[in-house]
């Protein structure tokens, strides 16, 4: 539990820093990561692709998942 939370904090403070925004505050951070990191990991095995990584691995995957969410949730806010 204590590596999810760590996982989603590092990964949805990375999204917010790529994507160039706001951040959405520690707990924002954290729950966005955790979102991007089912997100990134259901995105990543429909395109065949695995990060066995380990912890770094599973920080990547994270990251790119927050970073579609935070695309999404941008676009759904200005429509």
């Amino acid at each position: 539990m204590l590596s999810l939370i760590l996982v989603g904090l590092v990964a949805g403070w990375l999204a917010g820093v790529l994507m160039k925004g706001g951040g959405f505050g520690i707990i924002g951070d954290i729950v966005v990561g955790i979102v991007g990191a089912v997100l990134g990991g259901y995105l990543f095995s429909a395109l065949g692709l695995s990060a066995d990584g380990g912890f770094v691995g599973r920080i990547i995957v994270a990251t790119v998942g927050a970073v579609v969410l935070i695309a999404i949730i941008r676009f759904v806010k200005r429509a």
